[in-house]
């Protein structure tokens, strides 16, 4: 009888939670619709999309992910704008160079700009390769444009 017991607790407790959040499952089903967009298109040009994403945002991500679209677009016109996982993000050949992850996206108290690992931002044996953004001074979208040089350098 413990042994049904336990089995049943276990049970419950593996339809309680399956290891990600609603907000997690979202970005995923987000992510398939955008593989399978991507698949059907033949144009290949996403821009429009990341700006229809970014306009549906929420002030203050909304103005955070204007400027930094500026500033990629600006400072690394190479690099194809396109959703990944439901963010603004840049690619080269196809594979995501930098993203901007809204605050509101998984409820977290500061927006993310984030580099993937085909970004050359290697500094020694260890750099930064995400950064927290709350406000963007004229000093810090300066960095994020020195960033996204060196990345894509």
């Amino acid at each position: 009888m413990a042994t049904t017991k336990s089995a049943a607790k276990t049970a419950k407790a593996a339809e309680k939670y399956d290891g990600f959040t609603d907000d997690e499952r979202a970005a995923m089903k987000e992510r398939a619709k955008e593989l399978k967009s991507a698949r059907r298109s033949t144009k290949g040009d996403e821009e429009p999309a990341v700006l229809a994403k970014i306009a549906e945002m929420q002030e203050p991500d909304r103005t955070r992910a204007e400027r930094i679209h500026a500033i990629v677009r600006a400072n690394a016109p190479q690099l194809a704008p396109k959703l990944w996982y439901g963010m603004p993000a840049y690619a080269r050949d196809g594979k995501v160079l930098c993203f901007y992850q809204a605050a509101q996206k998984f409820n977290t108290r500061y927006a993310t700009l984030g580099f993937n690992d085909v970004a050359d931002l290697d500094d020694g044996t260890m750099w930064p390769t995400a950064f927290a953004l709350t406000e963007l001074s004229p000093a810090d979208e300066a960095m994020i444009g020195e960033l996204v040089k060196k990345a894509v350098s």
